[in-house]
């Protein structure tokens, strides 16, 4: 039988793919653990490449126990590590009780974790509100993503402007929110300080935490989350 290598060899020739540029692709999926095409220029070429040889990559993928969560609606690619709970795809027994296991880059701090959940029940918000663009993004101001922490969490974001940038940077790693400068993030400017939440922040929240913090029913609606509860995400 022929080893791994060769057999991969051999479909990559079929696609017309270089080894060097499937491995190019494989190592921003394993260092940042996400691709969005809409991001830059460099991931559209390899989201594009990643459609090529989609099948290659998930088989491989596969072989050393990885999971791919693959939108084609608003085109992006997220990599989960082995027993990550991944929202959308049905639970596995060796699932961990943490979503927050799909960072291959960074590891989100406690202070990012707590802004991720709060901008996936301002998402949810906006969906059901039927503020979403076409693109699948919702415009969030800062001061209004403040304001909603600290009624769900009962804290707010960092004191000062470096520690809340640092925060945000985190998150745009992750292709979970999107804004033009950090200068755009001052809280001392109000309302015109904005933040675009992207889709993938459905592929990082579990549906059983965002239920806890917004529930199904608006009128159920829990505004103080028990404080245990957050305790096992963070």
């Amino acid at each position: 039988m022929n080893p791994l290598s060769d057999i991969i060899s051999q479909r990559l020739d079929e696609l017309n793919i270089s080894q060097k540029e499937f491995s190019e692709l494989l190592i921003r999926l394993l260092d940042y653990g996400v691709l969005n095409r809409d991001e830059s220029q460099v991931e559209a070429i390899l989201y594009d490449r990643f459609i090529q040889c989609a099948d290659v990559v998930e088989d491989y993928f596969k072989f050393i126990h990885l999971t791919l969560l693959h939108d084609r609606t608003f085109r992006f690619v997220r990599v989960f590590p082995p027993a990550a709970e991944i929202p959308g795809i049905a639970d596995d027994d060796t699932a961990m009780d943490s979503p927050f296991q799909n960072g291959f880059r960074t590891k989100p701090s406690q202070a990012a974790i707590a802004v991720i959940l709060v901008l996936r029940v301002e998402y949810e918000k906006a969906l059901r509100e039927g503020k979403v663009d076409q693109n699948g993004s919702v415009l969030i101001p800062i001061e209004e993503l403040s304001i909603t922490l600290q009624n769900l969490l009962k804290q707010g974001l960092p004191s000062t402007q470096s520690e809340r940038n640092a925060i945000f940077r985190q998150l745009r790693q992750l292709r979970l929110i999107r804004y033009n400068t950090e200068s755009d993030l001052s809280l001392e400017q109000g309302q015109d300080s904005w933040i675009q939440i992207e889709p993938s922040i459905t592929s990082f929240v579990t549906q059983t935490m965002l239920d806890q913090l917004y529930p199904p029913d608006e009128s159920a609606r829990v505004s103080e989350p028990q404080s245990e509860d957050l305790t096992k995400v963070q």
